[in-house]
């Protein structure tokens, strides 16, 4: 080999790009005033493609692989160049590196609530947000439509366009799919799949880009939303809500009665709420009986005189009738208990009073068996 021939392989060029950023897009190969020597060598890796490009028009695309860069394999800029029989001096041309892998890490989210008319709650407001990414598919329009001359395009410079396509496509498709707030959960594959859809249709033929995969991962409710949907569950859950009354304030009597310490005002808590629920009870018969009868309602009574009881120094009252009924049932109203009513000339004991001495019949101890024969 001569001396000339041993220079000229020592001009030869190696071109290709390591890429270990992950986000970039583009990248203009760097050359001394785009001078590419004859018979350079080309390496595209797996991932990526490569674009020679002459005087702003987009000449030859090479897939992976490795090439030496002569008027064979570049016949596109042969005829740009004018070559017809070969060439042997450097030639000017920009070569442009496109990765065609999947950018995985992308994110979307809405920025302000989406207005959304549900079937059940009315106008409600909803945010959503999830995952994406991003492949470019065809380098000549994503030079020609998006990259233009910059010589590192990289994702971030194109997310802000995508984000804003993918909340339209998500408005679009909640306006298709007519989804109730409260079906969406079981439904987010069918949602992302479809505002997939409407994206890949804005940036498949006017960009070169392609989004593989869009993941929907929560659509949320306004907190107040949220607060009223979990009252209505805790509604649902208690069922019969008459029944759940009456069991709560049984608890409150044996809580209040368990509590020695509480003294008179637990006393007197204890008598009003147990009255307070035999009170609701005889109400609720009384209503299931008229309900059962015929005719026209009967009038409403007159109504209860109303009875003071005396707890440990304190007036405790006025209660009706029944109230004090159900006191003397639980021991909590005794024979010796002091009471008043409108009418008396002052406090007596509970059983001295005749319209209250009938009500202690029931507690009066049987009397000694007969002796045995």
């Amino acid at each position: 080999m001569g001396l000339f021939d041993r220079l000229r392989h020592e001009l030869i060029d190696i071109i290709e790009w390591l890429d270990d950023s992950h986000h970039s897009l583009v990248w203009r190969f760097p050359r001394y005033k785009n001078e590419i020597k004859n018979g350079a060598q080309l390496i595209v890796r797996p991932g990526q493609m490569a674009v020679l490009v002459k005087g702003g028009e987009i000449a030859d695309v090479y897939g992976p692989g490795h090439y030496e860069l002569t008027t064979e394999n570049m016949p596109v800029l042969s005829t740009l160049m004018g070559w017809k029989y070969g060439f042997e001096s450097p030639f000017k041309a920009e070569v442009y590196f496109v990765s065609t892998r999947q950018i995985t890490d992308l994110k979307w989210g809405t920025p302000n609530p989406i207005m959304l008319r549900d079937p059940e709650f009315g106008p409600i407001r909803i945010r959503a947000f999830g995952t994406y990414s991003l492949q470019a598919t065809d380098p000549k329009a994503l030079l020609q439509e998006i990259v233009g001359t910059d010589d590192d395009f990289r994702s971030e410079e194109i997310t802000d366009l995508l984000r804003s396509m993918i909340i339209s496509a998500f408005s679009q498709t909640l306006g298709e799919l007519q989804i109730a707030a409260l079906d969406m959960a079981s439904r987010y594959h069918e949602i992302a799949a479809k505002v997939r859809e409407h994206v890949v249709e804005q940036i498949d033929d006017e960009y070169g880009l392609d989004c593989p995969q869009l993941v929907l991962v929560n659509i949320s409710l306004p907190e107040e939303v949220e607060k009223a949907l979990d009252t209505r569950t805790s509604m649902g859950v208690i069922g019969d809500m008459g029944r759940y009354q009456q069991f709560q304030m049984g608890n409150a009597l044996t809580d209040a009665a368990s509590n020695p310490s509480g003294g008179g005002a637990s006393e007197g808590m204890g008598l009003g709420m147990g009255m307070a629920m035999a009170n609701q009870m005889m109400g609720g018969m009384m209503n299931a009986g008229n309900a059962g009868g015929h005719g026209a309602a009967a009038p409403p009574p007159p109504p209860p005189a109303g009875w003071h009881i005396a707890v440990n120094g304190q007036t405790q009252g006025p209660f009706s009738i029944a109230q004090v009924t159900s006191g003397i049932a639980s021991g909590e109203v005794t024979r010796e208990t002091m009471v008043w009513s409108a009418g008396m000339q002052g406090w007596s004991a509970a059983a001295t009073v005749p319209a209250l001495a009938n009500l202690f019949a029931s507690q009066t101890p049987p009397p000694p068996p007969p002796p045995a024969s």
